[in-house]
């Protein structure tokens, strides 16, 4: 017989909700904001050759620290690092909007990268503690709709920042905000730990994650831009990698406690899933990355109107990510709505890949759909996986999904990147520059290849989705799940 789901009283689970809801929110608009006030942060520092490392040093912490911290708060609960998440990422913001040079705002962007890493491996993975599989569905929605939200709000309040009080504001605004998450969470959020005898802390298996992903992030950031693809500093960092990778899959072959088990991967469920948030991942880093530039450089629209052009797409995100919650949370049942989602974000992939060069409505409404799409599997993904392993296990489960998905957003930069300058170069010094249109016609055929790429690689992740098994969702968090 199932055992009831613990029940927390009302005023718990609502200070509770509200402390991450806010914690989510802050580190998504953080994002976004970042973004638009780069041009103006670079002219002022005087740093354009760091330009990328801005990034890449938030989006390398961030990778690594997911699985790390979500195994870890498996077994210590996830109050301490979900606390220790907004301090740190409250003091690295700090720290940014304080900074007089680029050398000090990368540095600085590490270490709000590691705090961001902490919220993201926590916010989907800690209401696991207040609610039963069975009724995180509607719940999930709704952090999935304050994703899509703070991804269309954040350029709006990044350029008043920006043109107002100044760039430093871009963080300095998330102390407040901060420190009003962590008072609701410190008084708020119960400390739940699963208790066990002895814990074995995966060190060696934390060292060889790093020691592999920082090389492999770090050539798929700098190939084909700051280094060619066959340069010795890309190849060597690959090499490196990978190596490092196959050790850290021996390592946790042989972990008592491991930081990501393989076992997971064998799972039908776990793997399929995690397969199919890559490629979504993929789909919606080209989307954000590649669609403003089509608009802006292929059909000729404005810089404010290609940056709008996002707005429809984060719009049905939200409400997409919201009804596909409540559905999963009525029905009982997530296969149906994973496909329905893979299978709407690959045909908005293909009718942008099939978009003219004059069309900004055949843009829009492949953008509406490509939505949708993003939206139903924001939310999903995590629960499925929440739902196929042990309660105790949560945590490092939600962590993987977390991860594979930064993980796919490298390889789509890597990879979208690699067909556009390997499309547009040819094209221009074949001579087709000498026509009045043709470098607006070879950019044109490069992102249509980018984004047929993309269709076929979101594609791959219906046959993910389809080949998942629908299992009850538990009503309890202390029951095992059924099997697959």
């Amino acid at each position: 017989m199932t055992e009831a789901a613990p029940e927390f009283p009302k005023r718990l689970v609502v200070a509770s909700m509200t402390g991450i809801i806010i914690t989510m929110f802050m580190a998504a608009l953080d994002a976004t904001i970042v973004g638009t006030a780069m041009p103006r942060l670079v002219a002022e520092l005087n740093g354009f050759e760091l330009y990328a490392a801005v990034t890449t040093v938030y989006l390398l912490a961030t990778t690594i620290v997911v699985p790390i911290v979500g195994k870890l708060s498996d077994l210590y609960g996830r109050k301490p690092f979900l606390l220790a998440g907004v301090l740190i990422f409250i003091g690295g913001s700090a720290l940014c909007g304080a900074a007089h040079t680029m050398t000090q705002l990368v540095l600085f962007r590490g270490l709000q990268g590691i705090g961001g890493g902490f919220s993201q491996a926590m916010a989907f993975t800690t209401i696991a503690d207040l609610f039963p599989p069975s009724r995180r569905g509607r719940v999930s929605g709704m952090l999935g709709a304050v994703f899509g939200l703070a991804s269309v709000t954040g350029p709006a309040v990044g350029g008043f920042l920006t043109d107002g009080p100044g760039w430093r504001w871009c963080f300095y605004v998330n102390v407040p905000i901060g420190a009003l998450a962590f008072a609701i969470l410190l008084f708020g959020f119960p400390h739940l730990v699963k208790r066990r005898k002895q814990h074995t802390i995966d060190w060696l298996g934390a060292l060889t994650l790093v020691l592999s992903m920082v090389p492999i992030l770090l050539a798929l950031e700098w190939g084909g831009r700051t280094y060619p693809w066959r340069s010795p500093m890309v190849l060597a960092l690959s090499a490196f990698g990978l190596a490092m990778f196959v050790v850290f899959l021996v390592v946790e072959m042989r972990a008592p406690e491991a930081i990501m088990p393989p076992r997971l991967f064998r799972d039908r469920i776990i793997g399929n899933t995690a397969f199919a948030a890559m490629l979504i991942a993929v789909a919606m880093f080209g989307a954000t990355l590649f669609i403003p530039l089509f608009i802006q450089s292929v059909i000729g629209a404005s810089a404010t109107r290609s940056g709008a052009v996002l707005t429809p797409m984060m719009t049905t995100m939200v409400l997409a990510s919201g009804y596909a919650g409540f559905y999963v949370t009525h029905k009982g049942k997530y296969k149906t709505m994973s496909v329905f989602g893979l299978v709407c974000a690959t045909a908005g992939l293909f009718m942008l890949s099939q978009a003219g060069t004059t069309s900004y409505t055949s843009v829009i409404i492949a953008m509406v759909i490509l939505g949708v799409g993003l939206g139903v599997t924001l939310p999903i993904f995590s629960l499925v996986v929440q739902n196929a392993v042990p309660s105790s296990e949560a945590g490092v489960a939600t962590a993987t999904i977390q991860f594979v998905r930064s993980l796919g957003g490298s390889l789509g930069a890597a990879i979208f990147g690699a067909v556009l300058t390997n499309q547009y170069a040819p094209g221009l010094s074949a001579g087709e520059e000498a026509l009045a249109r043709a470098p607006k016609a070879v950019l044109a055929s490069a992102l249509h290849d980018v984004f047929l790429v993309a269709t076929i690689l979101v594609g791959m992740g219906i046959i993910a989705t389809v080949r998942l098994v629908d299992i009850p969702l538990r009503t309890s968090n202390r029951a095992a799940p059924a099997d697959a």
